[in-house]
């Protein structure tokens, strides 16, 4: 396990068609966010990973905000962007340099200087660098300005740099000798009900309130001597149903929790059995490489024989094949049936996740099965496998070698990959399977 540090969120506020969305894609160099001369275009919020001399932070774009208007598009917006402050850990205030302040930005600064988080003042639309147009902006008493032009490009540099000066420290975790757990799940599926009967206290609010998710927090927790982390717990208290804007925060705190976690538990609902979304979610952490239990929650509402279990975990790995290598619990967060037996879990999980096979024995698994199968020949060329090593833990990676890596078909590569996983479990993580040229080259 590495140290993992957390990725600090960075909103972009301001009234309709100031050049947001704009400023948005010009700082991630992409056009992922809907640019429209029609005010008022982005009415989610956008989000994209950015990076700048070495810090990443994520990037928020949000829907204009329109004050003292009860328009329901305009208040939806309004709780949205104030969602978006308190996730944030910095904002960027973004005005319109042509346009000139106006009665509306007043306000803005206000919420901002009361969420008492760093802020910074973005003029936009300054394309000529001898401008003086946004010196009013100075009026607001915020301190300094920062001039861009979104469409051309000028100052983007200078605006990143105010950013990552802006950030937090960059706060390394516990060394990693601490096992980091994120419990994930779509909303209501009893993730924080769960965590509080596994810590025996109510140490995650549980409501149905919108707001109760503002503060992150990282829960320590000890077993058998064996320091747990339970990371951003903010992001699995339950939302409000009502609240605009959830599917979008809890995807970002998912995807936050899943790369500052070493395992992830995946809750889903017995009743409700596995949906499209879990299977998202899912995916999303054991393609990031990390660990994963299945938690089914609320067994105890399920109607069930003695075949129930085996015939949900069925139909979940015809979903997901990738499923089969992964465990199952079924639970009651609220009766506290099978809770604490997570923990064993997690300890088997994490020491398959680091389990090293010498490559003595890996080169034998090899050729016992290229005896039971050869790779397909490909026209003209001869594909031979001669070699392979495990290069990596948590996860787990193996390199096998030959002389034409890129001809072995995906098929037999899956055929490796289950005759590994017969032999060595790797239980609850992903295993890669990685075709390299003999010699070092990849083909």
């Amino acid at each position: 396990m590495s140290s993992i540090s957390s990725i600090p969120v960075v909103a972009l506020v301001g009234r309709p068609n100031v050049g947001k969305s704009a400023l948005f894609n010009r700082l991630i160099g992409d056009d992922t966010a809907i640019v429209s001369e029609e005010a008022g275009t982005t009415r989610d919020r956008h989000f994209a990973r950015c990076e700048w001399q070495g810090r990443a932070f994520w990037l928020v774009d949000t829907g204009g905000l329109v004050e003292d208007s009860d328009l329901p598009m305009d208040v939806a917006i309004k709780r949205q962007v104030q969602q978006a402050i308190a996730e944030a850990d910095l904002m960027l205030l973004t005005l319109d340099a042509k346009a000139g302040l106006h009665p509306s930005d007043a306000r803005i600064v206000d919420m901002l200087r009361n969420s008492r988080k760093p802020w910074l003042i973005v003029a936009n639309k300054v394309d000529d660098p001898k401008s003086t147009d946004y010196f009013e902006f100075f009026n607001l008493g915020a301190g300094d300005v920062v001039p861009v032009s979104a469409a051309n490009g000028k100052n983007s540099g200078d605006l990143l740099d105010q950013i990552i000066e802006k950030l937090p420290e960059h706060a390394e975790e516990p060394g990693p000798e601490v096992l980091r757990v994120a419990v994930i799940g779509r909303p209501n599926v009893g993730k924080s009900s769960f965590i509080n009967r596994l810590l025996g206290e109510d140490r995650l609010v549980v409501s149905d309130v919108a707001g109760t998710t503002r503060d992150s927090i990282d829960t320590p927790f000890t077993y058998h001597q064996r320091p747990f982390i339970f990371v951003d717990t903010a992001g699995l208290r339950r939302q409000s149903k009502i609240d605009d804007g959830v599917e979008f925060y809890s995807s970002l705190r998912t995807r936050r929790a899943i790369e500052r976690s070493d395992i992830c538990i995946l809750m889903i609902d017995a009743v409700e059995g596995l949906h499209n979304q879990d299977l998202k979610i899912a995916t999303m952490a054991w393609d990031s490489g990390r660990g994963m239990i299945i938690v089914v929650n609320k067994w105890d509402l399920k109607e069930k024989d003695d075949k129930t279990a085996a015939k949900f975990e069925k139909e979940c790995v015809e979903k997901a094949p990738y499923l089969k290598w992964v465990p199952f619990l079924f639970t009651s967060a609220i009766t506290g049936q099978r809770v604490t037996k997570v923990l064993d879990l997690l300890l088997e999980v994490e020491a398959e996740r680091n389990k090293r096979i010498t490559t003595s024995e890996v080169n034998d698994a090899l050729q016992e099965l290229l005896a039971r199968r050869q790779p397909p020949q490909a026209a003209g060329h001869e594909v031979k496998l001669n070699f392979a090593t495990q290069v990596e833990t948590a996860p787990p990676a193996i390199v096998v070698l030959g002389n034409h890596p890129a001809l072995v078909q995906e098929h037999y590569i899956r055929y490796l990959h289950n005759g590994f996983r017969e032999r060595w479990g790797f239980t609850g993580n992903p295993l890669r399977v990685l075709m390299r040229q003999k010699g070092g080259r990849n083909e």
